[in-house]
């Protein structure tokens, strides 16, 4: 690696790393400290150059800024362009505190010791590598905090008088992904969507209440395992369902997350139970050498424990002073990038959703929002956005095949799981917890009681067993609100014509003229 004095930044190009950039431009920030120092990180998922134009560009990928924005091309005036512009990407400062090392990070203090961006960079180097430099504590500047609040979600922090700046980092050093604040994030969070779900439960009976939950929770449970292609015993799914219910009722640590684990397989003969003490990797298996075809690769097992405990110092501290929801997104996804378990990462992964947003109360006493089913109607997007950075990820993670198939990872990658940019998760869950408020609470419970008012009618028609009532519903919404030949062939071929055009004019007057998207399970669980 070049002596810091001696590395070249480069000048206007087409193309960083396979990125094509809109127009030719000089890469600044984040993207020049990558190039000039060949850092192995995850790119950002936004870079930035300077253009010759005075106007800004900026696409999904690139923010392409003018002339006068151009940084000092040093390593000082690239840092200060990336802190002031795109944020902070922890993983990429990291690396390149590793790469020029500390006596060049004193160098930059020394030059401008009260510089609210200096001060910055001095606190983040020591932070993010537990090393002291041979700095004196800062004696001016007034205090600046190390998010920029305005761009990213941080906490409230604390002073650290030794660099003057407020310490309002979400997270620890073992476990601090970061959230970009955008348009959509800033819309979500002011429709108050917590209040919203209290006021659409205001006015619903508590029995009908009880029931819309009951309905709900075992809906979930259903569909986080059916996001896993598994199909198990309504004895599984009940069972899960039950451990979604009580989500936030227990501090999240080691021994929880091994209960949950156990809880999910079920049957554990085949599996493994507890932390991995081997590699691990979502994808496939090649069908004729069995060789390894990764997705995604998980955390290496060395770095569980401090992952685990990065995770758990989350929940218990940063994530009580944040957005629940983004909170949410950044500990689940974060756990299943992870995967510290053989098998039941997926499921514990939403689980956590649950954790987070029942323990801020977010969501109405006894009731969960379904938001596994709401992630099922949109899988193709929830795979997008896992991939958006694993896609980014792999190629930067150096492993072998096992013996036994699986993967062993050869390189450090510790720091890609414990920062990362989880925007595009938060913007996801947000959505669907958004969905599950407007349109799946309301649709249910409004199907409740029409199904209540059918079930009424049918009674004052003909006298009948509640499962019997139960069988003919089935019937007929499976048949658009008509009774089939076959069923009054057999199982209601005691009733009467008359009878039966009665419970079709029922079925319509209560079921369709409602216009209520019907779930013919929701009998069984009535």
């Amino acid at each position: 690696m070049p002596l810091i004095h001696e590395v070249q930044f480069s000048g206007p190009r087409n193309v960083f790393r396979e990125r094509r950039l809109p127009e030719t431009a000089t890469l600044a920030g984040y993207g020049a400290l990558i190039d000039a120092y060949e850092l192995a990180v995850p790119l950002p998922r936004k870079l930035s150059a300077t253009g010759s134009r005075h106007r800004i560009v900026e696409d999904d990928a690139w923010r392409i800024m003018t002339p006068r924005h151009a940084p000092r091309a040093d390593v000082d005036g690239h840092l200060t362009f990336a802190l002031k512009y795109e944020g902070l990407d922890l993983a990429v400062l990291k690396r390149l505190f590793a790469a020029i090392g500390p006596d060049a990070v004193a160098e930059i203090v020394r030059n401008k010791p009260t510089g609210s961006y200096t001060r910055r960079i001095w606190f983040l180097f020591e932070w993010l590598t537990g090393e002291r430099l041979d700095l004196p504590d800062a004696e001016g500047g007034r205090y600046v905090a190390v998010v920029d609040p305005e761009r990213q979600f941080a906490t409230e922090g604390k002073n650290a008088p030794r660099y003057r700046v407020r310490n309002n980092l979400p997270g620890t050093r073992e476990f601090c992904p970061l959230v970009f604040r955008t348009p959509k994030l800033e819309e979500f969070m002011a429709m108050d969507l917590s209040a919203r779900a209290r006021a659409v439960v205001a006015d619903v009976p508590r029995d009908l209440l009880a029931r819309t939950a009951a309905f709900l929770l075992l809906k979930d449970s259903r569909s986080s395992f059916a996001i896993e292609g598994e199909r198990p015993s309504q004895d599984r799914i009940q069972r899960w369902g039950r451990a979604i219910g009580e989500a936030g009722r227990q501090p999240l640590d080691r021994d929880e997350l091994l209960r949950l684990q156990r809880i999910v397989i079920g049957d554990a003969r085949f599996i493994k139970l507890g932390f991995r003490d081997e590699g691990g990797f979502v994808g496939r298996h090649d069908r004729e050498t069995r060789m390894p075809l990764p997705d995604h690769v998980s955390a290496r097992h060395e770095d569980l424990s401090s992952l685990t405990d990065g995770m758990i110092a989350f929940d218990v501290g940063a994530s009580r002073h944040s957005d629940p929801v983004v909170a949410a997104a950044i500990l689940a996804f974060g756990f299943v990038y992870i995967h510290p378990f053989e098998d039941g990462n997926g499921r514990l992964h939403r689980y956590l959703i649950h954790h987070v947003l029942a323990d801020r109360g977010f969501n109405p006493p006894g009731l969960i929002f379904p938001v596994s089913a709401a992630i099922l109607e949109r899988i193709d997007e929830y795979r997008t956005v896992l991939e958006s950075y694993s896609a980014r990820l792999m190629p930067l993670i150096e492993w072998e095949p096992t013996e036994r198939f699986n993967v062993r990872v050869l390189n450090d990658t510790g720091d890609f799981y414990r920062y990362f940019d989880a925007t595009p998760h938060a913007e996801f869950l947000y959505s669907c917890v958004w969905k599950t408020i407007e349109e799946d609470l309301p649709s249910e419970t409004a199907f409740l009681r029409n199904y209540d008012a059918f079930r009424g009618q049918i009674e004052s028609i003909v006298e009948m067993p509640e499962r019997t009532i139960d069988l003919l519903f089935r019937f007929l919404q499976q048949n658009g609100g008509t009774l089939s030949r076959r069923a009054r062939a057999n199982e209601f071929r005691a009733l009467t014509e008359d009878e039966t055009a009665r419970i079709e004019r029922a079925y319509a007057e209560t079921m369709i003229t409602g216009e209520v998207a019907v779930d013919a399970s929701v009998a069984d669980n009535d």
